[in-house]
């Protein structure tokens, strides 16, 4: 295990909103955080895609590519209004360079990042997912019992919730409208913190959560 990732910025589905990533970066910079996380969902949105991943890359942030990204580089669903149609050359060489899931040690384990659940970038895993919904949206990761924290996103819904042996961490968006923030999760202290951030920046302590433990036995 690698001792020094305990504390973890995870910053949800972003969609172009730049100016609440930049605010949400420069916070978690001065937290402690031991890394930066980023689901993916980075295009299609109002704001500025290019400078996004211009601030990505800048924090050294970890990202993996969300189904938004899967579609603009397959030139997918590009006619729906405000969803980005183009790109710097860069943005896109970056873009590219995303994994669909990526995998560190903690302190309480081995941690995947992704966008739905594992592979599957729309798997839908919700806060009030219950019986055959949570079974259809973790059946690419059941069999990883290596893996004890999953975070993703998709959803645009905050979460910290326990499933069999898996803990679920979901930031939730930086997209307006739909209660923009970002999380921290301290996995030595086992508590998390939502926070709300404003399209000026100011940003405010929304809750403060226990992280549970899951059940290593994989019961349900």
């Amino acid at each position: 295990m690698d001792a020094r990732i305990a504390r973890v910025g995870a910053i949800g589905d972003i969609h172009c909103e730049d100016r609440r990533l930049e605010s949400a970066l420069a916070f978690l910079r001065g937290q402690a955080v031991d890394r930066v996380l980023a689901v993916g969902d980075i295009v299609d949105g109002e704001g500025d895609p290019d400078r996004c991943c211009a601030l990505l890359r800048e924090h050294e942030a970890l990202v993996v590519r969300g189904n938004h990204e899967r579609w603009f580089l397959a030139g997918e669903m590009r006619d729906v209004a405000g969803w980005t149609t183009s790109v710097a050359d860069e943005t896109r060489a970056y873009l590219e360079t995303l994994p669909a899931t990526m995998e560190l040690e903690t302190v309480a384990g081995r941690l995947m990042l992704c966008h739905g659940v594992g592979d599957d970038d729309m798997a839908t895993l919700t806060p009030d997912a219950r019986g055959y919904a949570i079974q259809c949206a973790i059946d690419g990761i059941r069999h990883r019992d290596d893996v004890s924290i999953v975070v993703g996103g998709h959803t645009h819904r905050r979460m910290v919730r326990a499933i069999g042996q898996f803990l679920f961490l979901n930031p939730g968006t930086l997209l307006r409208g739909h209660e923009p923030g970002f999380m921290i999760a301290d996995l030595a202290e086992r508590r998390a913190v939502h926070y709300d951030v404003a399209e000026d920046g100011t940003i405010t302590t929304s809750e403060s959560v226990e992280v549970p433990l899951p059940a290593r036995d994989g019961s349900f």
